[in-house]
This record gives structure tokens, sequence and C-alpha cells, in this order.
């Protein structure tokens, strides 16, 4: 199977192929939010390099969220118009998971909290337990890094944070003295091309945002009665 896969729900933009015979290509092909810019793109160019054609590619993978809300509309519309363009399957993800599947992929292993950038002075955070598997413990939320920091300072388990919002508020989770820390600034392509490969496709891919966008809840401030 030939697997389109992108990444939008971050400040980062990549793309990751795997073709039918074994050859895998990411790239991050923009790192300033310029998505919608930049992210077609850089999907035509690693179609070519992967020596592929587009009508070639069996499945895209999508990234729904939770992540910035410009990104994931973006990240979403393109991955349908593609799969509709194509007559491809579709499949979406979260950036959670992507992240805890890149971790465990590294060797990471126990609970892990998984986090990313809310953009907003908050985190968008699920907990993971990994074992020989990957398994969820509870669903998604948002949190401020602080809250999330005193909560597992307060439990005393060891575990480990990853995801660009551990980096963003690194202060709060460095705190956290039974933690320990694995790098990712960008959810794992090699991830979203397996899990888009086990997964079954999708005929709709809804975006996992947990709140409202940025102008929503401006507006909504701007119009409160005084």
């Amino acid at each position: 199977m030939n697997l389109l896969a992108i990444e939008t729900a971050t400040q980062a933009c990549c793309v990751g192929v795997r073709t039918s015979s074994g050859v895998e290509i990411a790239r991050v092909v923009d790192e300033n939010r310029q998505h919608t810019e930049t992210l077609t793109v850089g999907m035509a160019a690693l179609i070519r390099e992967a020596g592929l054609r587009t009508r070639e590619i069996d499945r895209i993978v999508v990234d729904r969220g939770p992540g910035l809300f410009t990104g994931l509309r973006v990240g979403i519309a393109t991955a349908n118009a593609f799969a509709q363009g194509v007559g491809c399957g579709m499949v979406g993800v979260t950036s959670l998971e992507m992240l805890a599947y890149g971790a465990h992929e590294a060797g990471v292993r126990g609970t892990l909290v998984s986090a990313v950038d809310g953009r907003r002075g908050d985190v968008f955070v699920q907990t993971f337990e990994l074992a020989e598997s990957v398994e969820a413990i509870g669903p998604p939320g948002v949190a401020t890094p602080q809250d999330v920091a005193a909560q597992w300072s307060r439990s005393g388990v060891a575990l480990t944070f990853t995801g660009d919002g551990v980096e963003r508020y690194r202060r709060d989770f460095d705190s956290v003295a039974n933690a320990g820390i694995y790098t990712q600034l960008v959810p794992s392509m090699h991830a979203a091309l397996w899990l888009g490969e086990q997964a079954s496709p999708q005929m709709t891919i809804e975006p996992l945002y947990l709140r409202e966008a940025d102008a929503v809840a401006n507006f909504a401030t701007r119009e409160r009665p005084q």
C-alpha cells in the first residue's frame, strides 16, 4: 500500500510517504505556520521523490488534532480534497497518539503524557501507558502547563512528558521531579503512516478541536455584556 501522511496540527507542516516497496520519506516542509502555502507543494514534491504518481497513493493519513485551529482546517480540507480527487482512502489520527507512538518506537516505556502547545497559555494533553503496545489512559483534554505539572508532581508516578507543549513550557515540566522528558517537537510521521496503515478508511474526518477557535473566543469576549 502506498500511503501519504500530512501533519498541520502544530507550528510545523510535515509530509510523509511510504511506498508498497518499503521506501519511507518524511520531511518538515514549513516551520512558520505557513501551511496553506507550503502543504500541497510539499506533498507533490515528496510523492515525486518517492517515485510515485499522485494517483498511485492508496491512502492519505491526516492529523485531525488537537492542535492549531487554522492548521487543522488546512490539513483536513487538503486531505479531503486529495482523497476525493485521487479516489483513495482516508484515515484520521490524533497528534497526541502520534507523539505516544513516536516515543514508544524510540524505546520509552511506562506512563507517558503527550502535550501539544495550545498557543493560549495552555496545552492539549493525554496520558498513555507504553508497554508492548500503546494504550490511551483516558481521553484528551485541555489544561494549563502549571496544572499538569502540579497534578503529576502530587501523584509521585514516574512518567515521561513529550511534545511541543513540553518544550514551550519547559520550566513547568522540568519542575516535576518524578518525570523525564523525551523531546519531540513534531508528531511522528512514521507513527502516522503506521497508524494509517492499520486503521480502516473513514468516509469523513472530524477535527478534534477540544475548544473554540481563537477568533470565536475573542469575538465572544468582546460581545460579553458589561
